[in-house]
């Protein structure tokens, strides 16, 4: 297949997944807002109140980067595993592998649409964090680049997932006894210098620890990780998971019947 054939391949793909992001807004980006405003007032105002500075910032300062991250993984990873199941269960995913289009169109098309929303619903939630307190952003380009990596690395875990799902009930099993401690012990709400042994090693070996500290200091200028090593671990993640899923793919595991 040409490489403008595949070009257009993957514009369809990417514009039909954010058509559906658009389409549906009031189930996937005004439920993450609301939930991120009740945890700025519970956790950041209440709590916070009673909490002294952590790393130099206020409490509120300090766990927004967490918050923003937290809800851009978890929508990165349950809009492609929502939107690819879906695709499997309307079996017109049979006809997408079949036709000419790359393996790796079909996968790179649905992240970006899975990222895309991961990034607008991190954004909502940025500024709403604006009316809780004061933010200035110390390295732009770190920010981004851990937006997008972040993302990226739930997103083709949520692909991995929807692959092996053989109903709806199953693509909600990772993000309910995976996704969710892993994201509440990834350093979200606290630093993990807090933490005594064995749970801070432990808390090492947190891929979202990673993600979230890079992100932080990004924004805030503080890490409880050095930032070279989180990035590499996330680049390891996007790195394996793609080559994971272009294997399913190219074997058309939990696909073909």
């Amino acid at each position: 297949m040409s490489a403008a054939t595949n070009l257009v391949a993957l514009n369809t793909i990417v514009r039909r997944e954010i058509a559906r992001i658009l389409r549906i807004w009031t189930q996937t980006l005004i439920p993450p807002a609301i939930t991120m405003t009740l945890y700025f007032v519970i956790f950041g105002k209440l709590i916070g109140s009673r909490i002294g500075l952590m790393h130099g910032f206020t409490y509120m300062q300090y766990i927004v980067p967490g918050l923003v991250m937290m809800s851009i993984i978890t929508n990165s990873y349950g809009n492609i595993s929502s939107s690819f199941f879906g695709a499997k269960f309307g079996r017109f995913v049979e006809e997408m592998l079949v036709s000419p289009m790359s393996n790796w169109v079909i996968l790179l098309g649905y992240v970006t649409g899975a990222v895309t929303r991961g990034v607008i619903v991190g954004a909502l939630v940025l500024v709403i964090a604006l009316f809780f307190t004061d933010l200035h952003v110390a390295h732009p380009i770190i920010t981004f680049v851990s937006v997008v990596l972040g993302a990226t690395v739930f997103s083709l875990a949520g692909f991995v997932n929807a692959v092996f799902a053989k109903k709806f009930d199953d693509i909600a099993l990772v993000p309910t006894f995976v996704l969710t401690p892993l994201t509440y012990l990834g350093g979200v709400f606290y630093s993990v210098d807090l933490l005594g042994e064995p749970w801070h090693t432990i808390s090492l070996a947190n891929p979202i620890l990673y993600m979230v500290n890079a992100f932080r200091f990004g924004v805030l200028g503080v890490s409880d990780v050095p930032i070279v090593t989180a990035f590499i671990v996330m680049l390891v993640f996007v790195v394996g998971l793609s080559a994971v899923a272009l294997r399913l793919l190219s074997r058309g595991v939990g696909l073909r019947s």
